[in-house]
């Protein structure tokens, strides 16, 4: 939630970035930012075979995934494009975006795989509870600790961290969790943004639900339309 208490503040910014964008499909545009998470995955999973450097345009995909993925609606809203259609592909395109970059990561050897695992199923839930909300009736939930701009953030800034560590920098050789080899201990960035997912993520799905079932009414449920 650390992100969407900014969002009224960005959106002047976010408007005037969209303006070039104008004529393009929100469709498009979600397109865009689902290519660029794919491509981001697949740079995260060579990270096993090649070298950790990679984490540089894994971590600028991720971000500029990120800005198209808020972009598709400022142009849908501004151009008068707005659909339900469009809301629900974009739905769609962001947990196959989740789905592609939270699996590369897992893959990369810099996490351990059951901890990506735990971690996508956090994301997944979080989300489900946010759109659940809208679809009995009571509204789209932002609540809780993990918005989407929020992991996204994380994970932008995670990766980089892990391509500056990568580098032969004096801090990379002193970081808190290279002294813990010596314990047969270790932990890489990736491995704390993906705790803070399983918890967050956790808090905020259930935090949402528990939101969301106390709006709604006690009474039976209408029956279903023609």
């Amino acid at each position: 939630m650390v992100t969407e208490g900014y969002r009224g503040r960005v959106a002047p910014y976010v408007d005037r970035l969209s303006t070039p964008f104008l004529d393009w499909s929100p469709n498009r545009l979600s397109a865009v930012a689902l290519g660029l998470s794919a491509l981001a995955g697949v740079l995260a999973a060579l990270v096993r075979f090649t070298t950790p450097l990679l984490f540089l345009p894994v971590s600028l995909l991720i971000f500029f995934g990120g800005v198209f993925d808020v972009l598709d609606g400022a142009v849908a809203r501004r151009s008068g494009r707005s659909s339900v259609r469009g809301d629900f592909l974009d739905h769609v395109y962001d947990r196959y975006a989740d789905l592609f970059v939270v699996v590369g990561i897992g893959f990369s050897s810099f996490t351990y795989p059951e901890l990506a695992l735990f971690a996508l199923v956090s994301l997944l839930l979080t989300s489900y509870m946010g759109t659940q909300a809208q679809a009995v009736g009571a509204g789209r939930s932002y609540g809780g600790l993990l918005s989407r701009s929020d992991r996204l953030l994380a994970l932008s800034i995670a990766t980089f961290l892990e391509f500056d560590l990568s580098l032969p920098w004096p801090w990379a050789q002193s970081a808190p969790w290279s002294h813990l080899h010596s314990l047969g201990l270790s932990f890489t960035v990736l491995d704390l943004a993906f705790v803070y997912f399983v918890v967050a993520g956790q808090w905020t799905a259930l935090s949402r639900a528990w939101s969301v079932y106390r709006k709604l009414p006690e009474g039976p449920q209408a029956p279903p339309g023609p």
